[in-house]
Order: C-alpha cells, then structure tokens, then sequence
C-alpha cells in the first residue's frame, strides 16, 4: 500500500484586531492635530537641507559648552552651532572607515571642528537613540497615526494620551510626510531638539544667541 504524505495545514494568520474606541479617539485626535511652533522658551533655529541624511548626534563646543550638532550623510560630514543653526565645520570626503556610524559597534563618527579628536554617537538609519526627555519635565515622542508618515510631539504633560487640548501641554511640531524620519530628540543638555529627515535637519532651542 503506498502512503501519502499529507501536507501540514497552512496556518492562517490572526487578524489584527480593529482599535478601540479609545484608541480610535486618540489616533482620531493626534491627526487632527495640526503642525505649530513649538511653545516658549523654544525656539526655531534652524532648517537645513541635507540630502541623503544617515544620522545625527550631539556634542558640546569644547569653549563654551553651546550644543553642537553633527550630520552624517552620503556626502561627507557636518557640524552645526545649535544656537544659531550655522554650519561651522564640513568634511565632504571623511575616511572611508568612519564614514559612516555602522563601521565600530558604538555607532559613532570621528568629531570634526571644535571637536575634532573624539567621537560622536551617531543616531538614525543604523540605529541608535537620542534623549526623549529633559529634567525640566519636557517629553518628546515620534507617533504614526498615518503611518509610514511620522510625527513629532513636544509636550509638558508627561506624554501619551495628552488628556489636555493640543497646543496648551502638548504641541505637533513636526511631521514627516514628505521624507523618512531618520531621528528625534533633546540634547543632553536638554537645550535643543533636533529632528532630521533623510532630507533635512531641524533645530530648536532655548538658548539666545549672543551678539
């Protein structure tokens, strides 16, 4: 008698479940949310373009201790004052071995600038993490309500659900429908908030430039 195997039944995937009506009501509230400047004692500091932005990182100048941003990109490397949003250094041919953070296991870049001679951890399409919150009680939160396009809240209410209306303890500062969002967060500092597209960098701070 000749045996036939039989094939082990296909199994069938669970569907996702349908949300909520609570998280229908927040997600409802988040895209209706529209983009604002961010509240005092922010700041915008700077909009840059960046084509092909890999990641971001931050530093302090050696001199005054002012947040510094640097940028890596398919196009070399760049540090920005992240006071006044100057670019105040710029390598377009780094070595080929640091030029891009996935090369060591710390996702880091050679410094450049002021702060040549250290190394800046880097985050953004390998990986990595900035600050999402500071010690004066700031919260910041990258959400999808319309995914793959992301946003950006700024918020003093200790972040989701924003029981609170938008724009009194939490403000949509940024959203990325037009390219991947690569990174957000605060400076260790907890001065200045960067937020970078695979196209763009964004700055925002709290400090005043100084004449």
């Amino acid at each position: 008698m000749r045996w036939i195997k039989k094939a082990a039944p296909v199994e069938q995937s669970e569907r996702e479940p349908e949300l909520s009506a609570y998280q229908q009501a927040m997600r409802d509230r988040l895209l209706a949310a529209p983009v604002v400047p961010a509240p005092e004692p922010w700041r915008r500091a700077a909009f840059e373009p960046v084509g092909g932005l890999l990641g971001i990182g931050f530093a302090s100048h050696p001199d005054s201790g002012r947040d510094l941003v640097m940028v890596v990109s398919h196009d070399g490397h760049g540090l920005f004052d992240a006071v006044t949003g100057e670019k105040i250094a710029r390598n377009r041919d780094p070595d080929p071995v640091d030029s891009t953070p996935d090369a060591v296991a710390d996702l880091s870049c050679p410094g450049l600038g002021p702060v040549a001679g250290s190394r800046v951890r880097i985050a953004g399409l390998f990986g990595g993490g900035l600050h999402t919150t500071t010690e004066d009680g700031w919260t910041l939160e990258v959400v999808a309500p319309a995914w793959p396009n992301e946003r950006v809240l700024l918020s003093g209410d200790g972040g989701l659900p924003h029981p609170g209306p938008h724009g009194e303890r939490w403000w949509h500062i940024f959203h990325s429908n037009y390219s991947e969002l690569r990174a957000a967060g605060f400076s260790p500092s907890g001065r200045t908030i960067a937020v970078a597209t695979s196209s763009d960098l964004s700055l925002w701070t709290t400090e005043v430039p100084s004449h």
